[in-house]
């Protein structure tokens, strides 16, 4: 009675953990990486290109290229520098209308008269073309990723052959289009590539081995290929693709362009960004569209700077910098500012310098300015005022300014950081839902070191020039020294730390070294104001940016409201060098400043990250949950006591068998393995909590998945009553069988994929335990075929003549079968799904072209002669044979291991063992018996 409860306490508490899981990551697109994207709007004409036909390729029967005419603002022909669009799992051609839209509405003024802003520096147009795969489910079959390669190859060279010899095109890749992009470097015709939302490190669906080999071919391009490369990631908005699996591996090549780009720290966009949402949000396609036409008449060596310039983060310095002609203030006015925090506002005078002095300081010092909505050394929003501004470092002998021997030396200040952070208000949510930043928004942030002193007095020059009263200018000194903090992850599990903020400092750095940086752990930041400050209306309310090896984010900080903070750095299955340290740079300026921050772990975000990326391990270790519970069933079958049930080998796993596998996991967690072994955690000690606890739920699962089956066969066995269908009893396969066994492997090896047939194998087996295999009393006894303790009084079956009452059939045997082949559906149902899709999809013309690999019949064929043996015999299937010195059942193990082991991460390799495992039990146990015999040891005694 106590391991029943518990098998059913443990269900119950899969059943809440994966309620709360499933909330908490859905919480978390909102709450760690709000959405604020605005609508893109365009008028779209697709032309479809007749001329690329079978004479091109054999896959024009299935597949199409269309070209994207903005109509109204272009003519129909294509013209200019040739862009390729290819569509990510069941997505389309049309997902590039965003995109080209922007290109052709940037490049015309008006209808059909191109900008003179192009027109000058011989900037050609874009001609948008795009791939159509019909929605293929591309992202869970292998097969299918080769076939798009080859048209996305074949669809180039038929673009190219429209252009005159030399013309190179770029490739733009959403979702797994870009894994295709990708897979077709090298390549001399590819000038670059753009990828959005695409999973370049760790495939999103791991059934399909043949999109691991597909990967490893990426890897060694994505490393070595010479083309330009850019990724663009959502973040944590994107619940499709974890955004650690965006980032690109480091080149081989230093000399190599190779970027990853995230939306939330993409300047002008500084948004999270959904799956989908990523090809028409408007802050982020304009961009992509610029650099496009700016790729267009860049030189192989300029398409790096290209990139940098449109598609920035603000982690590297700008390609190049436009310095202004010296500043003489012998023959300027200036004014002098009084020593402290620098704030100029309602700038009227077309121009002025201002001059304020720097303060003596025993410590590094650096410069810090922030201005808004306008420009430093060509750094501005796309859309700036007229407000443009330099500074200067300048030093003189005197220290009077207004003295007449007052004459400064200003030189050129080279600035160490330019970039652009976000305009946010305190009071609204940051970003604005649906609507974001506006192209004239930005606030530059200018950083640059004070040199060592000279002896000279040194004052520092800010010259403006303006045509209207927009922006302002503020700024100080701050100590060039973060605040260090060597705290780790355990001091933040409860009550958190604080940290103290300078608030006379403008821009305040804090290093945390040995916090864990990791995808699955949320920190939880608020932050408290200088006393007496109001914050009513400041100028820049104070903006914490978290910044990573990879990516960057922004925060605005509210009195008492919280942040969360998230990176993807480290992740589980992603090797990165950089899995520790947290770095924050907090800006604001002098009329609102902070005094302190507090951090601690969010539990409630780390519990929604970890679910969104461990939901991959549930099928393949259930496989190895129900492989371990079917040896466990076998094992007491075979020491003579009857085949337990389902539910009590559940409950013997849950008593006997789970506390030890729970701890065994959590001591392999801690050994440093490689990242594609258990959870990916490489050995980390904050996460070996999850394996056993992802142990626990996973068994809940499986047996509420049992109580599932129940509920479909009850219904079945009902129907099964009232047409009284008996159960054939045959002593050997049928003719009528083989003849179906020889039609099924005919068009398993030309139409269907195997996969279909397996589907079949579990309806049948299904139907089978529901109404054939149903226990009925009897006047014989299944007694013991050995001594063994007293048990509950034996069911009776009936029984022929030459039938051992210990190899009676049991419904038990069978049900176990049953659950094993329910969680083997999930491994093979998505192929199962895609050859439905494409069916469905491209019609009867898509067979030639579909499952290279997937009509092997070998592939079914042992769950084909069990099911099939499970349906017509009367004796127990898979009873031991003498022959076996050691068991047949100890082969399951094997599988059990590989699925804790490598199921999280390779989940088609937890197929393949089961395969493995189930032909052996099948040759030995069932084969003989199948064609006639009793047993092995039979057939050869009669040979002898």
């Amino acid at each position: 009675m106590a391991r029943k409860l518990l098998s059913i306490l443990v269900a119950l508490f899969s059943i809440m953990s994966v309620g709360l899981i499933y909330r908490a990551a859905s919480d978390s697109a909102i709450n760690l990486s709000p959405q604020g994207c605005r609508m893109s709007y365009m008028s779209p004409s697709y032309l479809v290109q007749s001329q690329f036909d079978t004479s091109w390729t054999p896959l024009a029967r299935r597949y199409s290229l269309l070209l994207y005419r903005e109509v109204g603002w272009e003519n129909n022909e294509p013209f200019g520098v040739p862009v390729l669009f290819i569509p990510g799992n069941a997505g389309s051609a049309h997902q590039i209308r965003s995109i080209a839209s922007s290109a052709a509405r940037q490049y015309y003024a008006s209808p059909y008269v191109p900008s003179p802003e192009f027109t000058s520096r011989d900037v050609k147009p874009l001609a948008f073309f795009a791939v159509e795969y019909n929605e293929d489910f591309s992202a869970f079959h292998g097969p299918t990723l080769d076939v798009e390669r080859e048209y996305a190859s074949r669809a180039i060279s038929y673009i190219l052959s429209l252009y005159p010899r030399g013309t190179s095109i770029i490739v733009m890749g959403h979702s797994m289009g870009g894994i295709v992009a990708t897979s077709l470097l090298p390549s001399p015709n590819i000038s670059a590539v753009i990828t959005m939302s695409t999973p370049h490190k760790i495939p999103p669906a791991r059934f399909d081995r043949r999109i691991a080999t597909i990967y490893d071919h990426n890897q060694a391009a994505l490393t070595t290929a010479e083309t330009p490369i850019l990724s663009l990631c959502g973040g944590a908005s994107d619940l499709m693709v974890p955004s650690e699996s965006c980032v690109l591996p480091e080149p081989a090549n230093e000399n190599v362009y190779r970027r990853t780009i995230f939306s939330s720290a993409l300047e002008g966009c500084w948004t999270g960004v959904g799956h989908q949402v990523m090809v028409w949000c408007h802050q982020v396609r304009w961009r992509v569209a610029r650099a496009a036409l700016e790729l267009g008449v860049a030189s192989s060596m300029e398409r790096g700077s290209i990139l940098d310039r449109w598609l920035r983060d603000g982690r590297s310095p700008p390609p190049a910098l436009e310095y202004p002609t010296p500043l003489n203030l012998t023959q300027e006015s200036y004014v002098v500012l009084p020593p402290g925090p620098l704030v100029l506002r309602n700038l009227r005078q077309p121009k002025a310098v201002y001059l304020g002095p720097v303060p003596e300081a025993s410590s590094p010092m650096k410069f810090v300015a922030y201005v808004s909505e306008g420009s430093v050394l060509s750094m501005a929003p796309h859309h700036a005022s007229s407000l443009s501004v330099s500074f200067y470092l300048c030093s003189s002998p005197a220290g009077d300014p207004y003295s007449s021997s007052f004459r400064p030396v200003c030189e050129d200040w080279h600035p160490t950081t330019l970039k652009l952070i976000p305009t946010a208000s305190l009071g609204k949510p940051f970003p604005v839902p649906h609507e974001g930043a506006d192209e004239s928004e930005g606030v530059v942030v200018f950083e640059a070191i004070l040199p060592e002193p000279s002896g000279e007095h040194r004052w520092v020059a800010i010259e403006y020039s303006t045509r209207e009263e927009r922006g302002w200018i503020s700024g100080g000194f701050v100590e060039d020294d973060p605040v260090v903090k060597k705290f780790t992850v355990y001091d933040l599990l409860y009550k958190g730390v604080s940290i103290p903020i300078d608030p006379n400092s403008v821009l305040s750095e804090v290093r945390l070294p040995f916090l864990l940086s990791n995808a699955l752990l949320v920190y939880h930041v608020s932050s408290i104001y200088a006393e007496g400050q109001l914050c009513t209306k400041p100028l820049l309310p104070p903006l914490l940016a978290h910044t990573s090896f990879s990516e960057a984010h922004f925060y605005l900080l509210a009195q008492f409201q919280p942040s969360l903070l998230h990176s993807h750095t480290g992740a589980p299955f992603a090797s990165s060098a950089h899995t520790r340290g947290l770095n924050f740079t907090l800006y604001s300026s002098p009329d609102c400043r902070v005094a302190s921050l507090h951090l601690r772990v969010d539990w409630w975000g780390t519990l929604g990250r970890a679910g969104a990326r461990y939901w991959t391990a549930a099928p393949g270790w259930a496989v190895g949950v129900v492989a371990w519970t079917l040896f466990a069933a076998l094992g007491v079958y075979e020491s003579g006591a009857p085949m337990p049930s389902v539910s009590e080998t559940l409950s013997l796993f849950t008593w006997e068998i789970l506390p030890s596998l729970m701890g065994a996991t959590f001591i392999v967690s801690l050994l440093p393995l490689p990242k594609d072994y258990v959870l990916g955690n490489g050995g980390e000690v904050a996460f070996a909590f999850l394996t056993p606890l992802t142990l626990l739920l996973v068994t809940g699962l499986v047996t509420v998945s049992w109580w599932v089956i129940c509920i479909l066969m009850w219904p079945v066995r009902k129907l099964g009553r009232i047409i009284k269908r008996k159960k054939e009893d045959y002593a050997r396969i049928s003719r009528n069988t083989i003849f179906s066994m020889l039609i099924i492997s005919i068009f398993v090896a030309t139409v269907i994929p195997w996969q279909v047939a397996f589907l079949g194998c579990w309806i049948i087996h299904l139907v089978t335990c529901a109404l054939y295999i149903v226990p009925a009393p009897a006047n014989v006894a299944m007694t013991p075929r050995s001594p063994s303790p007293a048990r509950k009084p034996a069911i009776r079956y009936p029984m022929r003549a030459r039938d051992s009452p210990s190899l009676l059939a049991s419904p038990h045997d069978a049900e176990h079968v049953l659950l094993l082949l329910t969680w083997l559906l999930p491994l093979a149902a998505p192929l199962l799904a895609v050859w439905v899709r494409t069916l469905a999809t491209a019609g009867p013309t898509s067979l030639g072209s579909f499952g290279r690999g997937d009509h092997s019949f070998l592939s079914v064929a042992p769950y084909l002669i069990l099911v099939d043996f499970a349906s017509w015999t009367r004796l127990a299937l898979l009873p031991r044979d003498r022959l076996e010195w050691v068991s047949a059942r100890w082969c399951l193990l094997p599988p059990a291991v590989v699925a804790f082991l490598r199921g999280a991460r390779h989940t088609y390799e937890v197929f393949d063992w089961v395969w493995v495992a189930v032909s052996i039990l099948v040759a030995l146990r069932v084969g003989p018996r199948y064609w006639g015999a009793s047993s092995w040891s039979r057939v050869l005694r009669l040979r002898a």
